[in-house]
């Protein structure tokens, strides 16, 4: 099975040897997105700005790979503090609203930049 890599300048450039997505078959996995303005390099104070921001990043990863949210089967969403799932859940769930994707929570320690938010997603084509 031949890989595609994916890139777009519409999300935030890699920070290490990964790329934004890999299309593998029909399946594309995105590599985790922080809140990361790929414009300014800005990041938005707040969990509900910034996980606005990383669902755009992801939208411009997803679209770049040709899929969109309603291909999204998987995400693991990765908090800094789970005490923000429910403000992050109300955004996230502005993005999948039909038919949403298995979804894994975690808080973790620390996530680079020390954003308060990272989602990664697996997106299966028809």
């Amino acid at each position: 099975m031949k890989k595609e890599i994916i890139r777009t300048s519409n999300a935030p450039e890699p920070v290490g040897p990964y790329s934004q997505a890999v299309k593998a078959g029909n399946t594309l996995y995105c590599s985790g997105q922080i809140p990361l303005n790929p414009s300014t390099g800005a990041i938005p104070d707040g969990i509900e700005a910034q996980t606005r921001q990383v669902l755009a990043n992801l939208e411009a990863v997803l679209k770049a790979g040709g899929a969109d949210f309603p291909n999204v089967v998987k995400t693991t969403v990765f908090l800094k503090d789970m005490n923000d799932f429910p403000a992050m859940n109300a955004v996230y769930g502005s993005a999948f609203t039909d038919a949403p994707p298995a979804r894994s929570t975690v808080q973790v320690a620390r996530l680079p930049k020390d954003v308060l938010v990272e989602i990664d997603a697996i997106a299966v084509f028809n």
